[in-house]
């Protein structure tokens, strides 16, 4: 060990709040002990948020930085907002683990390190011309040189299983040392390791073994610390831990069960939005259809079709695959059908950064069309946000006869963090434009006549004497059969535009955390809300006149959206793009709105949030 700025100097030491990152090669399965961590630390009552941090590779050469996986969890017995800045520990499975994440790290930081991978050939790999454990250049860090790859060889030496099987194992001996550092309970990860393995005995017995032997490791080494993050102050009720895309799921069949239409989902798979595809396709006793397209516009053209049908359709993708989607979104428009689109966004252009985040596609959702489009564009703050707010693009959808588009990210879609679960009874209630063929027994049926909403009425086929022509060309106004009378043309286009400004009345107004009126209002959206408003609290804390509003409704806006921004002398929007919610709010209101950007595939640290903060008032 290396010992020359140590962090903590008794075990047992009492910590409010721990940020961990485990790294390894994308085999090395970071992603499930992050997983599991983040699990246990939930039961022991932390709050809690994540950060999986996947390579954009499928298979980088191993022991490459390309190749790196990273899980993040900053866990503690207050508020957490985000997965934390920077790591207190760092679990480096091998050199390039550790190089990849060494610029990330303050001094003092503690870093675990697998001792056995330090061998000239894992390090060549990595890059290094030295061995970082002996050159000095981890001098004020504490390392924690553990021969990982021996001891869960050496616990694992009576079964039957070949080296190979074996180190696939040492993720778990990690974990198990983990648990032991911050007081944590097996108990949950030995279930999960026995449902998730249970026709494998082998293998159920070869992990179950190494998680005890990093617990027992951490226990006959003096030189491991211990810690203990007490449990947090939370709300009654019954809790899980889930993603982003999990609660997209949850909000769909939600949504599904309270207006009473079948849900349908059409998709392509497309990284990072596949999960809810294999989510969806679970929940079959729901009545769920899930359909995997052969392409992306096969995809969506499956859901409008569905749609048509009567169901609640959707369909769910990443930037790449709306390029691809956007001439049938534009007929979806016309005909005025309901459907959800998710994009969960990735960095780009192209092909970009697939596993990387960015919310780049705003503008592309706003008006990414051709001709006149307008649709209604919604997006949650957080990753069990994404349950209700998909629910809210549901309702709206059916409510307004109208595609909704859904913009979660690659933050959202992989973080986690508790979720109260709510009870169906105090979910706002869907009311569908479905036709009631006895409403209409003494006048005669026009497909695009339409309510004080704008919305039209929803004829499925089957309902005989109500059939009626769709196009994507354009519609006369009330029948909607084919016209090209320019006049008609003028008008359909403000009543489509009409329509989706009408959703304003519906929507809740924009709520301000802090001050009311003051010098600075940072404005935000998606994924970004845990950091924003983490800097926001810290800079309250130093007596700054600063609040934070966040926006979840983006077309249209929230109807006191102005009133807001025009209450502070200042307004800083803050997203991981070059400025497009900044564009937007400029073009709209004539506001001199800052801007605060970030295009690296990463989130907001708080810190960058804070210095810029600190720079405007």
């Amino acid at each position: 060990m290396n010992q020359a700025a140590p962090t903590i100097d008794k075990q047992g030491q009492e910590v409010d709040k721990v940020v961990i990152r485990f790294a390894g090669d994308s085999g090395d399965g970071m992603q499930v002990t992050g997983s599991q961590f983040t699990t246990t630390s939930g039961i022991a009552g932390n709050s809690l948020a994540t950060f999986p941090d996947y390579p954009a590779e499928i298979r980088a050469p191993q022991g490459t930085i390309p190749g790196v996986s990273g899980f993040q969890i900053q866990f503690g017995e207050t508020n957490v907002y985000t997965a934390g800045d920077d790591p207190d520990v760092l679990v480096a499975m091998n050199p390039a683990a550790l190089k990849a994440n060494i610029a990330t790290l303050r001094k003092g930081t503690t870093i675990v390190v697998n001792q056995d991978a330090f061998s000239d050939n894992w390090l060549e790999k990595a890059g290094y011309k030295t061995n970082p454990l002996t050159d000095g250049s981890l001098n004020g860090f504490r390392v924690i040189e553990v021969q990982v790859t021996k001891l869960t060889r050496l616990a694992l030496e009576d079964l039957d299983l070949d080296s190979r099987s074996k180190d696939r194992c040492r993720n778990f001996f990690s974990l198990g040392l983990m648990y032991y550092m911050y007081s944590r309970n097996l108990d949950s990860t030995k279930k999960w390791v026995q449902d998730k393995f249970g026709k494998k005995p082998l293998v159920v017995e070869a992990n179950l073994k190494a998680l005890q032997a990093g617990y027992n490791y951490g226990i006959t080494v003096e030189a491991i610390p211990t810690f203990v993050v007490k449990s947090a102050p939370i709300e009654p009720g019954t809790y899980r831990n889930i993603t982003g895309n999990q609660a997209v799921v949850l909000g769909f069949i939600a949504a599904s069960e309270k207006s009473g239409r079948p849900l349908f989902l059409g998709s392509y798979p497309i990284t990072p939005a596949t999960d809810i595809l294999h989510e969806l396709s679970k929940y079959k006793e729901f009545g769920v259809i899930t359909f995997q397209a052969e392409d992306e516009i096969a995809a969506i053209c499956s859901s409008i079709g569905a749609a048509f049908g009567g169901d609640l359709a959707i369909t769910t993708t990443s930037g790449p695959g709306i390029d691809l989607k956007t001439e049938a979104i534009g007929l979806a428009i016309k005909t005025e059908l309901p459907l959800v689109i998710v994009n969960v966004q990735r960095a780009g252009p192209s092909t970009g950064m697939p596993t990387k985040t960015e919310q780049a596609d705003l503008l592309q959702a706003v008006y990414g069309r051709h001709g006149e489009s307008p649709l209604c564009v919604l997006s949650p703050s957080t990753p069990s946000d994404c349950y209700q707010i998909t629910y809210e693009a549901c309702r709206i959808a059916l409510e307004y006869m109208t595609p909704v588009i859904l913009l979660t990210d690659a933050y959202l879609a992989n973080g986690s963090e508790p979720w109260l679960v709510p009870v169906s009874e105090d979910l706002k209630p869907i009311q569908t434009k479905l036709l009631n063929p006895a409403e209409h027994q003494d006048k005669p049926f026009l497909p695009y006549e339409r309510d004080k909403k704008l919305s039209r009425q929803w004829a499925i086929p089957g309902m005989a004497g109500f059939e009626h022509r769709l196009s994507g060309l354009e519609g006369q106004e009330n029948t909607g059969n084919i016209s090209s009378d320019p006049m008609n043309h003028e008008k359909m286009t403000a009543i489509r535009t009409q329509k989706i400004k009408n959703i304003q009345n519906i929507i809740p107004k924009l709520e301000v955390e802090g001050p009311s009126s003051g010098d600075l209002l940072i404005l935000g959206w998606g994924g970004t809300y845990g950091t924003i408003r983490s800097a926001a609290e810290e800079a309250r804390k130093q007596g700054k006149s600063v609040a934070h509003a966040h926006l979840k409704y983006l077309n249209p806006f929230p109807s006191n959206i102005e009133e807001v921004l025009r209450s502070y002398k200042k307004v800083l929007v803050a997203e991981i793009n070059a400025g497009q919610l900044a564009t937007l709010i400029r073009n709209e209101f004539l506001i001199d709105a800052q801007k605060l950007n970030k295009v690296q595939g990463q989130p907001f640290k708080v810190r960058e949030i804070k210095e810029a903060i600190d720079s405007l008032c």
